[in-house]
């Protein structure tokens, strides 16, 4: 992976996670987890589609800087 693609990866990753934890405590999401207990599904995709963005950025920025 280039250097400017692992760059957008975790630029990405970083605003999904953002939006994720503001989905997680929206009015939604807190209806949600006061009936099953968990956030809503568009929360959760958010915040892991976030986290696996950062991730393959950060493994990408690593191994481009050997």
């Amino acid at each position: 992976m280039n250097k400017p693609l692992s760059l957008a990866l975790l630029a990405t990753g970083i605003v999904l996670v953002i939006f994720g934890v503001n989905a997680s405590h929206a009015f939604n999401s807190e209806v949600s987890r006061a009936f099953t207990g968990a956030p809503t599904d568009k929360a959760i995709w958010l915040l892991i589609g976030g986290i696996v963005a950062v991730i393959l950025g950060l493994f990408g920025l690593m191994r481009s800087a050997k």
